[in-house]
């Protein structure tokens, strides 16, 4: 084999890799910039950033897309892809049926639900029956006190706060022994203001999950499903997770 047959099919691989990279089909893809830490603004440099964020931007380069963040409220995302108006919306979307009858869905990329949060040194509760007759703070109307009232025999101690602000300085302040709440949120705050103090413990509780909603009939489908697969194999989706979440649930 010659060297300037060798050079030649070097430029011409070269050519293929820029020409599929100016011929990537670029997609609008929908977000609701107020679900913290699946997206927000950083209001630094302009951009969102957050665990969808970084998922979709690593399916995108797998499948072999290019991308437009499109900023909506939640309630305008489903209506979006029905009109067509976006491609694809990524915003801790709960697959339920009813939505699976006008969108299109990936496989779920987000177990959510409801987890324990403790103090950093407490190494005697890691399932919901270890907070039997402890004090517990939870937020007021959320499932996760309607879970607790209903799954704990004594359940004197369950407090309902306000916020979930309220109920994570109770806890850092030995007010309660434990928070009862939905998993991103304590997952953050154990990764953020809390890191050091508390942790999250055992399993899901109350699961949903959340998929990549595409429009009725994508052609995508198919690409963000292997995308999401692969990087759950290889060990990039459980890098993101803990990221932004800390250490991922049992079972996961």
């Amino acid at each position: 084999m010659s060297t300037k047959w060798l050079k030649t099919m070097g430029t011409g691989l070269a050519l293929t890799v820029a020409a599929s990279a100016v011929s990537a089909e670029t997609l609008r893809v929908a977000t609701d910039p107020s679900f913290v830490p699946f997206e927000m603004l950083d209001q630094e440099t302009g951009e969102m950033i957050g665990f969808d964020m970084e998922i979709i931007a690593e399916v995108a380069e797998r499948a072999g897309f290019d991308y437009n963040i499109n900023t909506m409220d939640f309630n305008g995302i489903i209506p979006a892809l029905q009109t067509g108006n976006v491609d694809i919306a990524i915003a801790g979307i709960t697959i339920t049926d009813e939505r699976e009858k006008i969108v299109d869905f990936s496989d779920p990329y987000y177990d959510s639900g409801l987890r324990i949060l403790v103090r950093q040194d407490n190494d005697n509760v890691t399932e919901i029956s270890d907070l039997e007759g402890l004090k517990i703070g939870s937020k007021i109307g959320s499932t996760s006190y309607d879970f607790l009232k209903k799954n704990l025999d004594e359940n004197d101690g369950v407090t309902p706060y306000p916020g979930s602000s309220d109920m994570y300085m109770a806890l850092m302040s030995r007010s309660v022994d434990a928070v009862f709440y939905d998993a991103p949120n304590v997952g953050y705050f154990a990764r953020t203001k809390g890191e050091g103090k508390v942790k999250t413990v055992g399993q899901l509780y109350e699961g949903q999950q959340y998929g990549i909603a595409l429009k009725n009939g994508s052609e995508w489908v198919d690409e963000v499903n292997e995308a999401l697969a692969a990087m759950k194999e290889d060990g990039t989706y459980k890098t993101i997770y803990e990221k932004w979440f800390g250490p991922m649930p049992d079972g996961m």
